[in-house]
Order: structure tokens, then C-alpha cells, then sequence
């Protein structure tokens, strides 16, 4: 039996070891080369692009660049996922190493204790390290003449405890014995391609979702739900019957099975609540994180950093205020 890939050594080309012994001139290397990968880590200035910069460092050592068109000084950090950072920058490769490492997800809690630093710091970085994730689905369209993409919902959040006494106890399936609060995550995963998730009230309120990201000619595999039926005017549609069978003559939908395994295996074991506004951003992460699972943890620290780099300041956490009212 071949081994699995996760247990091989070329899954390992990183240590978290490593990263932390690393000085503070290294990070600061390792940065710059992921930062200005076009220039070989030579430094460009993010207002101008103009490539004649120079060093000019803060009296407390922290790099800072001048361009010498526009006069700015900038950081290796500014105007990406990272900017306005307060950590040193060795400690940000750690915390990319340590959430890259974990196959489920990190909880920020257990982010928090590895790094020192409060659990509102913990929480702010691992979503800045889920929206850079979520960076390389934006505008993606799965799928194509020839292609089989996989199709399936899962609900998340809104739990309701039942009553102490049965005469007390409602049908919790119900809608007006819900909370409202129950989100449906949609996958769309192509066969040997990546994975999109979304989040809707109802697997229903999808379809268009799914039309604007679903190349044309693309054939989807669903189970019989009813939500997807009006999906057979515009795509070649192949449906199983799960009461029956879970794969049946190469009809399934085990690898969008396999992407809600894993995100309900990070909701039991690390974050224990998945829902409201940041549900999307941990459906995100499960899907990048089935997209690389065959990727060398090196491979993905450096995927994720290279990510960061490229996008803006967050959108999530863009002026928040973290100081206590003077």
C-alpha cells in the first residue's frame, strides 16, 4: 500500500523549528523575496511602482524605504494583507506556518497561546490569513466542455436545543422553530480542479451562483435534491439517489462530501461555531485547504504569504479599533 502523502517526507519542507530561529535580517529577506518576487526581492514602491528606492530605518530598527520619486516611506508590509502590523514580521511566519500546518483549521485560541499575544490579535490574523485564501477563488469559473464538477449544500450554525421535557420539545426542522441563523454552504468542486464554496440562506437561492461560476458545456453531478432541478435547462445534469447509493456507474459526489468532512470536522474538533458573517471566510479556508492538500507544507506557507502580499489592506478588519478609549 503506497503511503499517504501527508505522512511523507515531501510533505514536510518546513518547520515551524526553523521559523523561529530565523533572525529578524532573515525574515526580513524572507518578506522582501515573497513581497517583490518579480524584482528578486528588490524593493519597489507601492504608491509610484518607481524601482529607485533606498533603505532608511526608524531610530527603534524597524525597515522602512524611501522612494526617491515620490518621496514615501513604506514598509515591507504596506498596502498589503499585513499592513499597519505591530508583531514582529518572524512572528507572522509562524503564525502562517502554524495555521498552514493544522489539516482542519486553527481555533485562535490555540493561535493565541502559541504566538503570546491576545486572542483579539489571534482571531484578526487568522481571518486576515483566511481572506487571503479566499483571494484566489475571486472571480474563478469552474468547469468547461468536458468537465464534471460536483454539486452539494450543507447547513451550518442556527442550532437549537431541544427542551428538558418532551411534552416541551418542538420539531426543530420546522422554520418557526428555528433561530434564523442556519446558513446553507454550497460546493461546487470540479473533478481534478479547484473548489468554490458560498454561502445562502437555502441551497435554493444558489442557482444563480451557480450559473455565473459554472462554464457552460461543464456536466454537474448533484443528488436528488429538489433545489437543483431547475439546473437541467442549462447544464448536463447527472443525478444520484444517496438512499440507493453513495456512487453508482461514476455518478457521486464524494468530493464535495470529502470538502463538508472537513469542515465539520474543523467546526467539532477547533472552532466549535461556524456561522453568521464570518461563515464564508471557514468555508473558504476548507476549500483552499482541500485545494493544496496534496501540497508541501513549505509550498503553502509561502502560497499564503505570496497572497497576503498581493492583496489590499483587509476588508474585514480595515480601521478597527484595538486601543482602549484614553
Amino acid at each position: 500500500m503506497s503511503q499517504h502523502f501527508l505522512l511523507s517526507a515531501k510533505a514536510r519542507s518546513l518547520s515551524l523549528a526553523a521559523v523561529l530561529r530565523m533572525t529578524d535580517l532573515e525574515a526580513e529577506t524572507a518578506f522582501r523575496r515573497v513581497r517583490w518576487a518579480a524584482t528578486a526581492g528588490k524593493p519597489v514602491c507601492p504608491s509610484c511602482e518607481c524601482p529607485t528606492v533606498y533603505e532608511c530605518r526608524r531610530p527603534n530598527g524597524a525597515l522602512r524605504f524611501r522612494c526617491k520619486a515620490c518621496r514615501k516611506d513604506f514598509s515591507i508590509t504596506s498596502g498589503t494583507l499585513f499592513a499597519f502590523h505591530k508583531l514582529p514580521l518572524r512572528t507572522y511566519l509562524a503564525a502562517v506556518a502554524i495555521f498552514c500546518n493544522e489539516v482542519k483549521g486553527k481555533s485562535a485560541l490555540a493561535l493565541s497561546r502559541d504566538l503570546g499575544c491576545q486572542y483579539k490579535t489571534a482571531f484578526v490574523l487568522a481571518h486576515k490569513m483566511r481572506e487571503a485564501m479566499a483571494s484566489e477563488m475571486k472571480g474563478k469559473v469552474l468547469g468547461g466542455a468536458g468537465r464534471v464538477a460536483e454539486l452539494d449544500g450543507g447547513y451550518f450554525g442556527g442550532y437549537v436545543k431541544p427542551a428538558n421535557l418532551r411534552e416541551n420539545r418542538r420539531d426543530r426542522r420546522l422554520l418557526r422553530n428555528q433561530t434564523g441563523k442556519r446558513k446553507c454552504v454550497v460546493v461546487v468542486r470540479e473533478r481534478g480542479g479547484k473548489t468554490l464554496p458560498a454561502v445562502f440562506p437555502t441551497e435554493g437561492a444558489a442557482l444563480a451562483f451557480i450559473r455565473s461560476r459554472v462554464a457552460p458545456g461543464t456536466t454537474l453531478q448533484a443528488d436528488e435534491a429538489v433545489s437543483w432541478n431547475d439546473l437541467h435547462a442549462r447544464f448536463q445534469m447527472v443525478r444520484i439517489n444517496h438512499q440507493e447509493a453513495y456512487s453508482l456507474a461514476g455518478a457521486c459526489t464524494n468530493e464535495a462530501e470529502g470538502f463538508f468532512s472537513r469542515m465539520r470536522r474543523a467546526e467539532i474538533g477547533h472552532h466549535h461555531h461556524l456561522a453568521g458573517a464570518y461563515l464564508i471566510r471557514y468555508a473558504q479556508e476548507a476549500g483552499w485547504r482541500e485545494d493544496h492538500r496534496r501540497v508541501a507544507n513549505g509550498e503553502q506557507v509561502r502560497g499564503v504569504m505570496a497572497l497576503a502580499a498581493a492583496c489590499r489592506p483587509s476588508v474585514d478588519f480595515c480601521g478597527y479599533w484595538q486601543r482602549a478609549a484614553s
